[in-house]
């Protein structure tokens, strides 16, 4: 019984083989679908220029393996490379520009006086630039370059517009106009 089993295993196998060595010398594919790729729909590359590129080629060819001095069959890693103690590059020494002055007020303008308006609480800035009268309140700009910030009793500050810087000028009692 045992070898009749053995037998019949035998001719069963031979009959797969047989059938796949029959579907594969027909070419028929076993997935059931038809191939895609057929001689009609095949379309060449559009290369312009098919010819090799010689010089290409040639220069593969000249060039030499350079080693980099380790060993590729050995598991030791190289030595560390030497580190070369950088030099300290020169010190530049940049020398801070120079603060510009404060602003001022141009030069023939005098701040004479200060009063307060009746009816409001806010002090009044009395200028003379020769025999023009200027007067301002704090907030107010003068000569379109300058803002008043507080008006005091013995000075007046005001802050330049374009800059933002600050400065004050002092009371000038022998300023006073000509009446």
């Amino acid at each position: 019984m045992k070898q009749k089993t053995k037998l019949a295993m035998l001719f069963t196998l031979m009959l797969v083989a047989a059938g796949v060595f029959y579907f594969d010398a027909k070419g028929i594919p076993f997935s059931g679908k038809a191939s895609t790729f057929t001689a009609k729909n095949y379309a060449p590359l559009p290369v312009e220029n098919p010819e090799l590129r010689r010089w290409k080629i040639d220069a593969s060819r000249r060039t030499e393996y350079q080693s980099s001095g380790r060993d590729l069959f050995s598991a030791s890693l190289p030595p560390a490379p030497v580190q070369r103690k950088p030099e300290p590059a020169p010190v530049a020494v940049i020398q801070p520009t120079p603060e510009p002055p404060p602003p001022a007020l141009p030069a023939n303008m005098k701040f004479f006086g200060y009063g307060t308006v009746p009816n409001g609480t806010s002090k009044r800035a009395f200028l003379s630039d020769g025999e023009e009268v200027y007067i301002v309140g704090e907030g107010d700009t003068l000569l379109g370059r300058f803002r008043i910030v507080r008006i005091g009793n013995a000075s007046l500050e005001f802050e330049e517009l374009g800059s933002g810087r600050r400065n004050s000028a002092s009371l000038d009692e022998q300023a006073a106009p000509p009446a």
